[in-house]
């Protein structure tokens, strides 16, 4: 190849490769692609989710949730994700093993000349020293011991990310729980008034459609069916307004345990009573339990460890770097004597404006421990600060719901009296309406007491770190899972056993 070609050779080379680069252009996705991409993504939603067969109990909901939650999966995800790096972060440990093969080639012969040393002359003798084709091969190993301290320490806080993923996974896990308690109650309302909340609406505008056409026909006085009819529609915007509170319930109930959208979701509503086995634990156990298994704690405890190591690692990256070499090597060209060759050498080397930036470097890694560990200490207080706001936040929610069910108790027995004084017509169209919606309203009240009640407890639990021990929901079957939660309700007789055991201590 002359040294003409060879220019034009990489002339083409560099055109094609600019022409290649200037070429890519934004590709946005077509509505097909984008159409077939959340065909698949809806299928992988609703892959391996077991169908819903007759009434929908609270365990089962919240074994759905644990198990086909969507959210709970991609958490489940990244914690695999954290653990699957800390394995590859312990092999930035290893030696380096590095295989090197390679090709050259040159367009005439490599001839060097000598020059006499006493008087500067040429020899008119030239030598070839290598052949124009020959390939190079080689096996080396090489360990770094700078790269082995470093990678140690590194590995371990990986470990400690893995961990607080871990722990994230936890807390999360409490979050999704405590909101499918209160969505299933509040699902649980909207099924129980639907009918009466429409039966009630019904009534009510025909008791408007009456007190109108009074008020054309001059029936009664003026005023009189303008107030009448004032109160028909403060009743109807009362329901209206339940109605719609109420609507969103069943798709916020199956967006968390992942059930088909716009399906109706019967649900079987539970004998609900005050449990007082989280208040009979003692304040001083709470305190103990958060401080040992609440998520957000555990987490400051594992990046105050992880700061620690970072100021190890920092110390070991101002000591001076040590390299052991070895290498198995061999080369084709007919020029050298001995073709293949075994090496092996040691380097030790040194940055010396470590001298200068190392106390800098090590300032700054204790002040992060620093942080680190004020950060736990806050942690700590304002964990021992939200264990006793849950568990009066559980005693106001408790006493809102007593008082809420002796309302509605109170209000029941109204409307049943009404209901036969409807039976002998002694009692208007508007004061059924009236008794009706107060009724329902009261209900709901009652309701919303007892979501509220079931919130705070799971808040109270969350808070404490407890939680079922059910291992891995992959497992276990759906079925299996409802009889853990089942069993494991709350996790408060285990609370009580530590309290029993420490007062006999």
């Amino acid at each position: 190849m002359t040294f003409s070609t060879a220019k034009m050779t990489l002339a083409l080379t560099a055109a094609v490769t600019l022409s290649a680069c200037s070429g890519i252009e934004p590709q946005p996705f077509s509505e097909q692609a984008l159409a077939e991409q959340n065909r698949a993504d809806h299928l992988a939603a609703q892959q391996d989710v077991d169908p819903i067969t007759g009434a929908l109990t609270l365990e089962q909901a919240i074994a759905r949730a644990l198990k086909y939650n969507l959210d709970r999966r991609a958490r489940m995800l990244e914690e695999a994700l954290a653990f699957q790096q800390f394995d590859a972060s312990r092999y930035d440990m290893l030696p380096k093993l590095l295989a090197q093969a390679g090709y050259s080639s040159r367009n005439n012969d490599k001839i060097s000349q000598s020059r006499n040393a006493e008087d500067g002359s040429l020899s008119q003798s030239r030598f070839i020293s290598q052949d124009r084709d020959h390939t190079v091969s080689s096996l080396g190993l090489s360990w770094n011991m700078l790269d082995l301290g470093v990678g140690y320490y590194g590995a371990r806080q990986q470990a400690d990310r893995a961990l607080i993923a871990g722990e994230k996974r936890r807390k999360a896990m409490h979050l999704l729980m405590q909101d499918v308690r209160t969505a299933f109650w509040r699902a649980v309302s909207a099924q129980k008034l639907e009918a009466e909340v429409r039966a009630a609406t019904r009534m009510a505008e025909d008791a408007l459609a009456d007190a109108r056409q009074a008020e054309a026909e001059r029936l009664r006085n003026p005023l009189d069916s303008l107030r009448y009819q004032r109160q028909v529609l403060e009743n109807l915007r009362l329901l209206e307004a339940i109605e719609q509170e109420l609507s969103t319930a069943q798709t916020e109930l199956a967006l968390l345990i992942n059930a088909p959208l716009g399906q109706t979701i019967t649900l079987a509503e539970p004998a609900f009573q005050l449990d007082q086995r989280a208040l009979e634990v003692p304040v001083a156990v709470m305190e103990d339990t958060a401080l040992e298994a609440n998520a957000d704690l555990r987490e400051a405890h594992y990046n105050a460890r992880i700061a620690r190591e970072e100021t190890r690692k920092t110390l070991v990256r101002l000591f001076p770097s040590l390299t052991f070499n070895y290498g198995v090597n061999y080369d084709t060209d007919s020029y050298l004597v001995n073709r293949q060759w075994n090496e092996a050498g040691a380097q030790l080397s040194f940055n010396l404006f470590n001298l200068l930036s190392g106390p800098s470097q090590l300032k700054l890694a204790e002040a992060g421990v620093s942080l680190a560990d004020q950060r736990r200490v806050s942690m700590q207080m304002a964990v021992l600060a939200q264990v006793h706001l849950a568990r009066q936040q559980l005693v106001n929610a408790q006493h809102q719901f007593t008082r809420a069910d002796a309302i509605w108790t109170i209000d029941h027995s109204i409307s049943e009296h009404m209901n036969n004084r409807e039976a002998i017509q002694v009692q208007s169209k508007l004061d059924r309406v009236a008794n009706q919606t107060t009724a329902i309203l009261s209900l709901l009240r009652r309701y919303q007491a007892l979501a509220q009640a079931q919130t705070a407890e799971a808040r109270l639990q969350a808070t404490l770190g407890v939680e079922p021990q059910i291992g891995s929901v992959g497992d276990l079957s759906l079925n299996e899972l409802v009889h853990t939660l089942a069993d494991e309700r709350g996790g408060w007789q285990l609370l009580a056993a530590r309290a029993a055991k420490d007062a006999a201590q």
